[in-house]
């Protein structure tokens, strides 16, 4: 069968492991997949080759009609809170409604992992970008205040792209070259070396190489 590029699962939680050197290794707990094959998408047909993937089951009654005659089509009873499309070489080494699992992934590998951080809400810049508070004097008035942000007679003006205060997190971010420190293929479990992004039980999609 065609190797599959890219799964999706979500975050657990971190823990830690132990090398077999007793060095203490961080790691990100990942349950990934199973993911089902909803649409086959050809070069003759959309132009491109990829499979569009299906994962975490939703209720029918939760679909709007387009979607529901998709899973209906595939004989499947439920449909899917998310859905992403995978780019693949042969698209015909695969089956609509067939599952995949983490039978590719293997300890050692690298992977890339994508997720959105989490959401700060409003910050200001002392939080969003690490900026130096004034002195915390009472009659300084300048505590956790941004400071000089425009320009002298030319240009007059604040900058494009000054580090000012603004929405923080809740962008999608890319960790690359990600070590994978252990396959649990019977509890769908991937365990990656160091942090990912996002909060808890959020989905994440993960790039094999």
């Amino acid at each position: 069968m065609s190797k599959i590029r890219g799964l999706m699962g979500r975050k657990i939680g971190m823990t830690q492991v132990f090398g077999e050197d007793g060095s203490r290794v961080p790691v990100t707990v990942l349950e990934v997949g199973p993911c089902t094959v909803v649409q086959k998408k050809t070069q003759e047909k959309e132009g491109y080759n990829a499979l569009q993937l299906g994962y975490h089951a939703k209720p029918l009654s939760r679909l709007n009609m387009p979607q529901r005659g998709v899973v209906e089509k595939i004989g499947l009873d439920h449909g899917f809170r998310y859905l992403r499309e995978v780019k693949v070489d042969d698209v015909e080494a695969f089956s609509e409604g067939q599952v995949l699992t983490l039978e590719d992934a293997e300890i050692g590998l690298l992977v890339n992992i994508v997720g959105v951080t989490k959401g700060r809400g409003y910050a200001g810049t002392v939080k969003r970008h690490g900026f130096s508070r004034g002195p915390m004097g009472h009659g300084s008035k300048h505590h956790r205040a941004v400071g000089s942000a425009g320009m002298s007679a030319y240009p007059g003006k604040v900058i494009k792209g000054k580090k000012m205060p603004g929405r923080m997190g809740g962008k999608r971010h890319t960790i690359k070259n990600s070590l994978i420190v252990d396959v649990r293929q019977e509890d769908n479990l991937l365990l990656v070396r160091g942090a990912v992004p996002g909060a808890v039980n959020q989905m994440v999609m993960i790039h094999f190489k």
